[in-house]
């Protein structure tokens, strides 16, 4: 085993292999020195604030690569001008190395309208601020569909939604102002139904139920009848119902009289006008007693008795110690003549008359 190891031929073919891998790793580096440009390095030239024609050319003068990208527009700063580079100036790159620069655009992005049609102004005008599109002139036109963003026109011209606009673009807006009032319904009777279409349109009306005599919807029947009639005043976007067939108002008379009888009826002005009154709310409850029980009776109000005072008399007084007073006879002593044993009109003295009683008055 060891003798066939130590073997020259071995040892030769050992030899040669460690050679060969040696100069093989030697080419290697030689080759990566000589693509790679080892050792040689240049400085990135300062191309920011300059014009990207200007900072393309000077990065091939140099000998470096260049890719150019553009950021979001900058007012403040020239259109294609080089606002921002990597690597920066201060270093060092090998020939040939990328070098990406950031150019200002020449104006604002464009931005896409968005689908404010139909919409409420308020609503409509704050998602269009959002976007960056100024809103300019508020043009109000009648419509049904007050306060709504009927359309948006940029330079006179009518915009839909999708379309792409420049940022900060000036816009202006038209909305509804509501509809109008007391418009003088237009005649197409004897039109054809597409005809009928353009005209009621164009009144700022709509086309409500259209009832084709055959049951088809050819559009080119002939308008034999409609409701309202023309010469009718209604507000703007009211509809308007149509019968049409293939046959003329006149072969179709017996039907328009049907028609009549049944949209056109007449008011009888001849009768006299209907009075309403008003009936309270809550009406006061009256009671009423039965039929067998006697109502009650009311008593007048007695009158007060009337008091009548009478004079009174008085006896005078007599004064003391005069020479007509009598003497008073005692009662044991009575005197000879008088037998009655009276009281004297001296000593009883007058009495009072009494008062009169007051009649009472029942009154039923």
């Amino acid at each position: 085993m060891l003798k066939s190891l130590f073997n020259w031929k071995v040892l030769l073919n050992l030899v040669v292999a460690i050679g060969v891998f040696v100069g093989l790793v030697w080419l290697t580096f030689r080759w990566l020195e000589y693509h790679t440009n080892h050792g040689q390095e240049i400085p990135v030239p300062n191309v920011i604030n300059k014009s990207v024609y200007d900072a393309v050319k000077i990065l091939e003068d140099t000998g470096l690569e260049y890719e150019v990208d553009s950021a979001e527009y900058n007012p403040k700063f020239k259109p294609f001008q080089v606002l921002k580079m990597h690597p920066l100036s201060s270093s060092r790159v090998k020939p040939g190395s990328l070098v990406r620069i950031v150019v200002n655009p020449r104006t604002w992005a464009p931005i896409t309208v968005p689908d404010v049609i139909n919409k409420y102004s308020g609503l409509a005008f704050q998602r269009l601020d959002q976007v960056g599109l100024k809103i300019g002139d508020t043009i109000y036109e009648p419509s049904i569909q007050k306060d709504a963003l009927l359309r948006i026109l940029y330079k006179g011209n009518a915009v839909s939604p999708g379309a792409r606009l420049p940022r900060f673009s000036m816009i202006d807006v038209v909305v509804g102002s509501g509809p109008m009032r007391n418009i003088s319904i237009p005649s197409v009777v004897g039109l054809s139904v597409k005809e009928a279409r353009v005209v009621i349109a164009k009144s700022m009306f709509e086309v409500g139920l259209v009832e084709h005599e055959d049951g088809g919807k050819d559009e080119s029947d002939i308008i034999y009848y409609q409701d309202p009639a023309s010469g009718d005043v209604r507000d703007q976007g009211m509809q308007i119902d149509l019968w049409a067939s293939k046959k003329t108002p006149a072969e179709l008379s017996a039907k328009i009289n049907q028609l009549n009888s049944i949209y056109r009826m007449k008011v009888d002005t001849s009768l006299p006008p209907v009075r309403y009154e008003e009936i309270p709310a809550h009406p006061t409850p009256s009671y009423d007693p039965p039929a067998d029980v006697p109502a009650p009776r009311r008593e007048a109000p007695r009158p007060e008795p009337v008091k009548t005072e009478t004079p009174k008399t008085t006896t005078p007084a007599k004064p003391a110690g005069s020479a007509t007073e009598k003497p008073k006879t005692s009662s044991a002593n009575p005197p000879a003549g008088n037998t009655n044993n009276k009281p004297t009109a001296s000593t009883t003295g007058q009495q009072p008359t009494q008062k009169p009683k007051a009649k009472k008055m029942v009154i039923e």
